[in-house]
């Protein structure tokens, strides 16, 4: 086939079609119009971009609708190319996805708020945080308890951005195969910690506030804050009404680079105009979870080799009695000593 015929092909036959043709159920609860889940027994396949590309969230493989149908028969291009082609014009069994209801941007993004769960241990939400970006448990807790959190879909994390009444006006997403904000949503601030803090931390992701919070162990009297790698007016006016709080100091903790340090001087600026102090906390890795990730990787080394260390020996027990103790040795033929006076 010539490339352009490919390329139409590709416009033609959507992922979905050839995952039904081979037998895949979608799993309407689970998924959503951007991300729509198959399961086949044990297998799982995501479809994203449309229909026009699909990833294995089990396995590192992914790719277009020829990949797709080379995977699942383990066949070779041409003959994938073939079984594409010969579903051009091939219906899905389900329905068209509808438009929500109108409740206007914000009714909107509160009642998908609300319609999620928080994480709860075990969850695909909570194994991200806890085994991919080493958020401590305790960090974890803290953040459903301030409900901040939910957990997306296919293991994802929905970390809120509020306003100062708390309200959830978006949220960052993040995930094993997913980065992005809430469609919708307005980027303005992740809030972990007192409302009434004397110390603001700014990071650039809400993982990044985490991980530092992590770091600090929740030091009193912080509030750790996100922008969610964005700098809106809404941001700058929300921080600005934090920054005029009597005795704060307002520290940038964003990234190691060179878009952390710009972040870092606009901090500096609205501190020098706010009058409140200013502080940059770089982080020796890229970004805070980094550093996070390698003090426990380093922390697990150190109770693995403890745990392989050999045990002392303990030393040989002494053939002769400690002074006071036990009796005193005799030679078999000894005789008893004579009585005086027998």
């Amino acid at each position: 086939m010539k490339r352009e015929e490919l390329e139409a092909l590709r416009a033609k036959v959507s992922c979905e079609a050839v995952l039904e043709q081979a037998g895949y159920k979608i799993d309407m609860k689970e998924s959503t119009r951007r991300a729509v889940k198959y399961r086949h027994g044990g297998n799982i396949v995501i479809v994203t971009h449309e229909g026009r590309g699909w990833f294995d969230p089990l396995s590192d493989e992914k790719g277009d609708v020829f990949a797709l149908a080379m995977t699942l028969e383990r066949i070779q291009f041409l003959p994938a190319a073939e079984a594409v082609a010969s579903l051009v014009g091939f219906r899905l069994s389900r329905p068209e996805w509808s438009s929500p209801r109108s409740l206007g941007p914000a009714g909107e993004i509160a009642e998908r708020w609300r319609s999620r769960r928080m994480p709860s241990p075990g969850s695909g939400a909570w194994r991200y945080l806890s085994w991919e970006r080493s958020i401590p448990p305790a960090i974890v807790r803290q953040a459903i308890r301030e409900d901040i959190l939910r957990a997306g879909p296919f293991g994802s994390t929905w970390a809120a951005h509020v306003d100062s009444h708390g309200r959830v006006v978006g949220w960052e997403e993040r995930g094993p195969e997913w980065r992005g904000f809430s469609t919708g949503g307005s980027k303005l601030l992740f809030r972990l910690g007192p409302s009434d803090a004397n110390r603001l931390c700014v990071t650039e992701a809400a993982i990044d506030a985490m991980s530092l919070a992590a770091l600090e162990g929740s030091r009193a009297g912080t509030l750790y804050l996100s922008t969610g790698g964005g700098w809106s007016p809404a941001t700058d006016a929300a921080l600005c009404e934090l920054a005029v709080r009597p005795g704060l100091t307002l520290v940038a903790a964003t990234d190691a680079n060179s878009q952390g340090d710009v972040y870092a001087e606009r901090l500096r600026a609205l501190a020098e105009v706010s009058g409140c102090d200013w502080q940059r906390l770089r982080p020796p890795a890229d970004d805070w979870n980094e550093v996070l990730k390698a003090k426990e990787k380093e922390r697990g080394e150190r109770k693995m080799e403890k745990k392989m260390r050999p045990a002392a020996c303990a030393p040989a027990a002494s053939r002769e009695a400690s002074p006071g103790q036990g009796r005193p040795l005799t030679r078999p033929d000894a005789r008893p000593a004579a009585r005086e006076g027998s």
